[in-house]
C-alpha cells in the first residue's frame, strides 16, 4: 500500500509558488532521504491540475502536507491523501 497526496492549488500559484519554491524544495528532501517519499511533481498545469506525491505511510504524507512552505504560506489551497493500492511493485 501506498499513499498518495494531492495538493490543489491555489488561486494565485503563479505568483506565490517561486517565493517557496527553494524552502519547500529543502523540506522534501529529508522525506526522500529517509524513503518515505518515492515521488513528487506538478501535474502538466499546476495552476489548475495541481501536484501529487506518493509516500510509504499515510504518517508520512500527513506530516509533510501539514507542515510544507507550500502549504503553510499558501501556495496550495487544499490536499488529500489517498490509500493507492499499487498494482505494479517494482
Amino acid at each position: 500500500m501506498k499513499y498518495v497526496l494531492l495538493y490543489e492549488s491555489a488561486g494565485d500559484v503563479a505568483e506565490k509558488a517561486p517565493t517557496h519554491q527553494a524552502a519547500h524544495n529543502a523540506y522534501w528532501r529529508p522525506f526522500r532521504e529517509r524513503r518515505e517519499l518515492l515521488l513528487i511533481g506538478p501535474f502538466g498545469d499546476p495552476q489548475s491540475q495541481g501536484a501529487m506525491s506518493v509516500f510509504t505511510t499515510r504518517e508520512a504524507a500527513e506530516e509533510f502536507a501539514r507542515n510544507d512552505p507550500f502549504v503553510v504560506n499558501g501556495v496550495v489551497r487544499s490536499w488529500e491523501v489517498r490509500e493507492w493500492d499499487e498494482a505494479v511493485d517494482p
